[in-house]
């Protein structure tokens, strides 16, 4: 059963992740991205508040327990999956990248870092408080604050594969320019570092690694036995994941053997490739093309007749 250490080196994560965030906001304020106001005081009234389409899938990931026991339950899995793995030579989690002879190979798992490693919820809170998206400049000060903290059962988990003799891949979306700073949170955690190998493959770091991460872990399965893939998006698992609704359902069905046994999923409502499927992946309509690309492709009930 995985259990789950709240503390870092005695001291409560939430309060050790509360001080990074103030440095973080803080450090945001600096850069001029955005003004801090009064910590304490009146708080806003209810017409100030702004909207923001990505505030209850932030809300659940931060507080609720669902959440927490989604991620216990996946990596608890993970785990026994593990276990299988070990005792049959033939299982592999990289059937396209594996090639013959790979039975006799040492053993290693892929596992994805944001939202499936580390919980950035903190970034998309500040994303939905002050109505923003995404952007490259304040995701890097926000890695380079290190105010993520583990997803539960993570570190367990990673724990456990090592104490395996198993070799922990991260194979993270995070740039090259990123990857000490996310060593150096992760490393605080306990999340194994890799001894002598380098275990962070991060986007960039050799030409043909670009998000699409296919050719890293092909890198992997050329020296190791893939055991598990474990990870929060479709990209995580497959190149095909920029397709629409059809396509992505087709891939999906083509694994379907995969998913809870060499594949681990990890439960991430608050972005990813499947918000963009609507319109196409196009990133440059404006908020409302996208919103309502989002509203036309519900199912909706019709009302009460």
């Amino acid at each position: 059963m995985v259990q789950v250490d709240t503390t870092y080196k005695g001291v409560p994560m939430i309060e050790v992740a509360s001080c990074r965030l103030f440095r973080f906001l803080a450090s945001l304020a600096l850069a001029g991205a955005f003004a801090i106001g009064p910590l304490g005081g009146t708080p806003a009234v209810a017409q100030n508040v702004p909207l923001h389409d990505n505030l209850n899938a932030t809300y659940w990931t931060q507080r609720s327990v669902e959440f927490k026991a989604t991620a216990l339950a996946a990596f608890a899995l993970a785990q026994i999956r593990l276990d299988q793995a070990l005792a049959d030579k033939n299982w592999t989690a990289a059937p396209a990248e594996q090639k013959a002879g790979y039975s006799s190979l040492p053993s290693a798992v892929i596992l994805d870092v944001d939202e499936t490693l580390l919980d950035n919820s903190a970034y998309q809170a500040w994303m939905a408080i002050r109505g923003t998206s995404f952007d490259p400049r304040t995701w890097t000060a926000f890695v380079n604050s290190q105010i993520s903290t583990p997803i539960p059962g993570a570190v367990e988990f990673a724990k456990y594969a090592e104490s395996k003799g198993v070799k922990v891949f991260y194979v993270s979306n995070r740039t090259v320019e990123e990857e000490p700073a996310t060593r150096q949170n992760m490393e605080r955690y306990g999340f194994p570092m890799g001894g002598n190998v380098d275990t962070f493959l991060t986007s960039r770091e050799k030409p043909d690694w670009t998000s699409a991460k296919g050719t890293r872990r092909a890198y992997i399965a050329k020296d190791y036995r893939v055991l598990l893939n474990v990870g929060d998006n479709f990209g995580d698992f497959v190149d095909e994941y920029r397709g629409n609704e059809t396509e992505r359902l087709k891939v999906l069905e083509a694994h379907r053997g995969l998913w809870g046994r060499q594949w681990i999923m990890v439960a991430n409502p608050t972005y990813g490739s499947f918000e963009s499927v609507p319109y196409g992946h196009n990133f440059r309509l404006s908020d409302d093309e996208k919103r309502k690309a989002k509203r036309d492709a519900l199912i909706i009930w019709p009302g009460p007749q």
